[in-house]
């Protein structure tokens, strides 16, 4: 598979065989995954597998709340947490979440429910210290630190699939940073950037939808004229 094919056809997978990852096909991962571009070459990142059965199941629960908080927002025709958004509608949606919960915990349950069941869980952490944030100290919502932190988790993705895995990046459990922290003894040095599952894929999502490009890039001007490819 050449390279143009892999970034057209790697998607979000949540659904995984009973099959387990070992530690030296992880090691591999991170091992291509590390190449990843990064501001000044600091390597800014730093990953936590989470195997105790225990540890993992903690997760779950660290991910459930804020999941059924987010269903319920997307029941309300809202974006989850946007920075810009309706305050009261997103309030009393979130209010609802429990009779969402209450529905999910009478059924199978999907990923989230069965997040502790994953074959791989890393936990993607960002030092602070190593980070240039440039937009540190502006008036709106700091997003640039991520520009040498989501690459990787990126590369993480794409080598899985060199290995015949899959897998998504998911950051429910940033709801409830704190806890994480907790849990896994992260100092307060470090944020926590996401959590990547993988495994053996159910199936291999290739046939991905998304907006083209004359939806998002213009020329000269944010309302400057579409790019087309003629």
């Amino acid at each position: 598979m050449d390279l143009a094919e892999a970034l057209r056809t790697t998607g979000a997978v949540r659904e995984f065989t009973e099959e387990p990852v070992d530690d030296a096909t992880v090691h591999r991962l991170l091992e291509t995954a590390r190449f990843a571009p990064n501001g000044g070459n600091r390597q800014a990142w730093r990953v936590v597998m989470v195997k105790d059965p225990a540890a993992k199941r903690a997760m779950r629960d660290i991910y459930l709340p804020g999941w059924y908080q987010y269903l319920a927002q997307v029941s309300a025709g809202l974006t989850p947490w946007a920075v810009v958004t309706d305050r009261a509608l997103e309030a009393s949606s979130v209010a609802a979440a429990g009779e969402i919960e209450a529905a999910a915990a009478a059924g199978p349950g999907g990923f989230a429910e069965h997040f502790d069941e994953v074959p791989v869980m890393l936990v993607l952490l960002a030092d602070l210290t190593r980070l240039a944030t440039v937009d540190r100290d502006s008036a709106h919502y700091t997003l640039v630190g991520g520009a040498s932190i989501y690459p990787f988790a990126w590369s993480i993705l794409l080598a899985a699939r060199t290995e015949g895995l899959a897998g998504v990046m998911t950051t429910m459990v940033v709801r409830d940073e704190a806890a994480v922290a907790e849990l896994l003894g992260v100092p307060d040095t470090h944020i926590v950037a996401g959590v990547l599952a993988l495994g053996h894929p159910v199936r291999q999502t290739t046939r991905l939808r998304r907006g083209p490009v004359e939806e998002f890039a213009t020329v000269d001007r944010f309302d400057g004229p579409a790019l087309e490819g003629g």
